[in-house]
């Protein structure tokens, strides 16, 4: 399928990587920067279809927030792992649970702007409802080339997200250009979908990059060699 990301923020805070690694299954195991467990807070606007087409309109165009981790493979490869995905969209909610055993919730969520300033809102209706997330930041002008450091690269540029269904440990590729990075500042986190992952409350602020958007596609799912 093809997805558009767009209006994305990245919140980024470590962690212990024991402490995320009890949260990961069997296969999996952390990719840690400078000895720690990385872990992003990612709202953003989502447009997804059929390879070759946009969007479908009642199916296609909806606002989500991740809750990601970074590991490594048995053998070695990197990728993504998410602790959750809430989504506003019902019907993409219940098609990437069946097909790619991916943990959606489906929530209730808006995005407004003012100028520089976005203010993401996210409160969870299905399944476990209750948890909520609200981001404010104000985007700034984009990063020079050679700006970005290994820290900056290592949390954005993944091409491989894992998943885990019937016992089984699944893979997708994904493919997209770089991000293009842009500075922003936090005005606001409020946030409740790190604890209802099974993280304890992170501490410090978190550091953050914003991107216009990229234009992605994703491969079928495949089930990753025991």
């Amino acid at each position: 399928m093809t997805q558009r990301w767009e209006t994305l923020t990245f919140l980024h805070w470590s962690y212990p990587v024991d402490v995320v690694h009890r949260l990961l299954p069997q296969g999996l195991q952390v990719d840690p920067f400078d000895g720690r467990a990385w872990v992003g807070l990612v709202p953003f606007r989502m447009t997804v279809g059929p390879a070759g087409i946009d969007s479908i309109p009642w199916f296609g165009q909806f606002l989500e927030t991740n809750v990601r981790t970074y590991v490594r493979d048995r053998s070695g490869r990197p990728g993504l792992w998410f602790l959750s995905l809430d989504a506003a969209g019902l019907a993409a909610v219940v098609t990437a649970r069946v097909s790619y055993r991916l943990p959606y919730f489906w929530s209730t969520m808006s995005l407004c702007s003012d100028g520089d300033l976005l203010r993401y809102e996210c409160v969870r209706r299905w399944p476990g409802a209750g948890a909520s997330s609200l981001v404010e930041v104000a985007t700034g002008p984009a990063y020079d080339d050679g700006e970005l450091d290994d820290r900056d690269v290592f949390l954005t540029a993944r091409w491989r997200l894992f998943s885990h269904g019937a016992n089984r440990l699944r893979y997708a590729e994904a493919h997209h250009q770089p991000w293009p990075l842009r500075r922003a500042e936090l005005r606001r986190v409020d946030d409740g979908l790190l604890l209802a992952a099974g993280l304890p409350a992170p501490s410090g602020s978190p550091l953050v990059h914003y991107s216009d958007g990229v234009r992605a596609r994703i491969g079928p799912p495949h089930l990753v060699d025991r």
